[in-house]
């Protein structure tokens, strides 16, 4: 399909030149569209990076804001982003996390990238940065999405800062912490009677009625601009890692979608010469309770059974992940693998991290540690290989996953009771 070149440049998104399909490769102009019309594939941003100097590139990167926007030159935004109204998330911590390495057998480097710490406290803040510069450009004046909570807390954020109206719709039996988060922002926050998967179906059938006229879904008519923003954890970690590819990455799995983008990141940066090419492998977490992609990878399947999710890990319940068969694609090119843990697995692995490494993860994060300590015991990830594992998400916004943590002790404000509790010795 011959690609409407006007309209495509109609709009300012930076290198950004296409939308292409990710089955038949046909390409389309940039617009709010996520389906291919040729096959009905999944679309996903096509990019000019011709012209690129490595060094000069290298350069203007180390020289950006420490935020996402240093990589502008490599997304779908404007040159001019960084001075708009945004959260401006980005250029997290990649933590050398000797502790739980020396804990879980590690003898090369283990690092834990934690994206705890971006604006509303989960790697979300990353994508819907890069939606609303689409939403922008597309001139859409509400901002929705589809959430199982820190997606909704991200969108009702980015929304007030940067001026639009706000609809988030939100599975209605959410974890406390996520609700308020995602209502605060002043937004409409609506809870819907059902699993992430109804509340998804909703968001695409509001697509298409009056109703939603002027609305930009960021993971849905806006996905292929949102998926980008993942790819700027890849681009973190090797910047962190001195221009250098990590061995083993592994990454929970959600719809699969910053999965792929990661690997989409890290290949990116191979071709531009940015990183030195080498083998990598690319590991997926899920929770038992909504494990399809395990469960395909474990049997052999390309194909992705569909599940009603039952876990504590929420942030993870999507019962029919999108991007599943991509992961399984990914996985097994780069020798990888998809793992899952049960939710006592996954409140142990918590408090591994807490103790060890002084981060409080949320339930996606205890996944991700749960399985990379699996996967070391299985023999499927080796730990003599520099490591890096991803926590998505604060502790704060999970706290009934860990309520048995607390007080050590109740005494008495006198040193006879501090001992009596044996604490003395402490």
């Amino acid at each position: 399909m011959a690609v409407d070149t006007a309209a495509s440049t109609a709009v300012d998104l930076g290198p950004a030149t296409a939308l292409s399909c990710r089955e038949c490769g046909a390409r389309s102009p940039l617009g709010p569209d996520f389906a291919c019309p040729e096959c009905f594939g999944p679309l996903e941003i096509a990019y000019d990076y011709a012209g690129y100097d490595t060094e000069e590139l290298r350069k203007r990167i180390e020289a950006g804001p420490a935020s996402i926007w240093r990589y502008a030159p490599l997304l779908p935004v404007p040159a001019d982003v960084a001075g708009k109204p945004n959260l401006n998330p980005g250029w997290t911590p990649l933590v050398k996390a000797d502790n739980l390495g020396r804990e879980l057998g590690f003898t090369g480097q283990l690092h834990i990238k934690d994206d705890s710490g971006n604006p509303t406290h989960s790697f979300k803040d990353r994508v819907v940065a890069c939606a609303i510069e689409a939403a922008r450009a597309f001139e859409f004046t509400t901002l929705s999405c589809s959430s199982t909570g820190n997606l909704a807390g991200a969108v009702g954020a980015a929304a007030a800062r940067a001026g639009f109206k706000s609809c988030v719709f939100i599975p209605h039996d959410l974890e406390q912490g996520k609700v308020v988060m995602a209502g605060v922002y002043g937004g409409e926050l609506v809870g819907i009677d059902g699993n992430y998967d109804d509340v998804n179906r909703f968001c695409s059938e509001l697509i298409g009625d009056p109703a939603g006229e002027g609305w930009g879904f960021v993971n849905v008519n806006l996905r292929p601009y949102y998926g980008e923003g993942s790819k700027t954890l890849a681009f973190e970690i090797c910047e962190q890692l001195g221009w250098r590819l990590p061995d083993q990455i592994v990454i929970p799995i959600a719809s699969g979608s910053q999965l792929t983008k990661i690997d989409k990141g890290l290949q990116e940066l191979i071709k531009l010469g940015l990183v030195e090419d080498k083998p990598y492998k690319i590991f997926g977490a899920q929770a038992e309770g909504c494990s399809p992609v395990s469960a395909a990878f474990k049997a052999g399947r390309d194909v992705i059974k569909p599940v009603k999710p039952d876990t504590i890990a929420k942030s993870l319940a999507i019962g029919n992940p999108a991007d599943g068969p991509y992961v399984l694609d990914i996985a097994r090119r780069t020798g990888g693998a998809v793992e899952d843990v049960t939710d006592a697995e996954v409140v142990e692995a918590i408090k591994l991290l807490a103790r060890t490494e002084g981060i409080f993860a949320e339930t996606a994060g205890g996944v991700t540690v749960g399985v990379l300590k699996k996967l070391v015991e299985t023999g499927q990830l080796d730990p003599s290989k520099e490591t890096v594992a991803i926590n998505t998400g604060d502790g704060l916004k999970t706290l009934d996953a860990v309520a048995d943590a607390g007080m050590t002790a109740v005494i008495r404000p006198t040193l006879e009771s501090f001992r009596a509790a044996g604490l003395a010795t402490a």
